[in-house]
């Protein structure tokens, strides 16, 4: 991309233009070197945003409740962004890229955008962190990031997010599987949606016993909250933690630690996506058609090779 083109589109994305946005991320979730270059413009302009996460399992009711946080955070007077990443396949590499458009419809000045997890098992996208700065650039200050919600250990929301909430369900095992699945450990609040249904009771005082088993440190007491989504039900409530949450962090001199491991994770996959970029270069270099048929075949062992590089 010309300086001119990429000056422009820094330009589009400060004035907040949809657009410009959209092809901002597009280049970021990209691996290509250009997205450097963007961020290095857009750098001076972030750094500000409250970010969210909200996981849990499919099916759990994570957009629904994303969808009922949007106008009660706008009505407070955040500037709200959604980054709700979706399942790539991995056969054609490409993702679902779920139905958004209700929420298009009713919140205009909202920014919504879905990003493909790309094969990550942590629930995110790399492209997860970049997509932040395009946001914050642009002037949103409290940025949504919804996780893929397909069963796989989604800690690495931790690394993204200032609070982090767990949603779950009162179906018989969710604890359990969520104590497994180690997501349990990296809440900041913890939601039991369609309380409504049987055992929700239950389950908030299993999951409260779950936590004091754990011997969490002291400091921030994560509640456990019942909420009804789809009705709208329990929801300010969600919020509210969500602001104490926040406060109780920047009181407290954990929001400084916490923003530095997010650091630290985003430059790691920056220069994990640069690595991985060279490996596929150097392995096409080490290993030729011709080699790989003859190492399927038996008449050449390909470890001295990659060996030999390592020395």
């Amino acid at each position: 991309m010309p300086r001119v083109s990429l000056d422009s589109l820094v330009e589009g994305v400060r004035r907040r233009e949809t657009r410009a946005i959209a092809r901002a991320i597009s280049l970021v979730e990209d691996s290509s070197p250009m997205r450097l270059e963007l961020l290095t413009q857009l750098f001076p302009h972030t750094g500000h945003a409250y970010k969210v996460g909200i996981t849990g399992a499919p099916g759990a009711g994570k957009s629904t409740l994303t969808y009922q946080l949007i106008p009660r955070l706008t009505q407070q007077g955040f500037r709200v962004a959604v980054l709700a990443v979706d399942p790539t396949s991995p056969f054609s590499g490409g993702a679902i890229l779920g139905d958004r458009i209700r929420f298009d419809e009713e919140f205009r000045e909202v920014y919504i955008r879905s990003l493909a997890s790309r094969g990550s098992l942590g629930g995110l996208s790399r492209g997860v962190p970049p997509a932040v700065r395009v946001l914050e650039a642009a002037g949103y200050d409290l940025i949504l990031i919804e996780t893929v919600g397909a069963g796989q250990l989604q800690v690495d929301v931790r690394y993204v997010a200032d609070t982090v909430l767990l949603v779950l369900v009162p179906e018989a095992g969710d604890v359990v599987q969520a104590m497994k699945a180690g997501i349990i450990e990296i809440a900041d609040v913890y939601v039991i949606n369609k309380a409504d249904r049987e055992g929700a009771g239950r389950m908030r005082m299993e999951l409260r016993n779950a936590l004091e088993l754990g011997g969490r440190p002291k400091g921030w007491n994560p509640p456990i909250l019942l909420t009804e989504a789809v009705n709208g039900k329990g929801i300010d409530e969600v919020v509210a933690h969500m602001l104490e949450h926040r406060r109780y962090q920047q009181e407290s001199g954990g929001w400084h630690q916490r923003r530095r491991e997010q650091l630290e994770w985003e430059l790691q996959s920056l220069i994990h996506d640069a690595l991985e970029r060279q490996a596929k270069t150097l392995t096409r270099q080490l290993f030729d058609a011709q080699t790989l048929e003859k190492i399927l075949t038996g008449a050449e062992n390909p470890f001295p090779r990659i060996l030999e590089w390592l020395r």
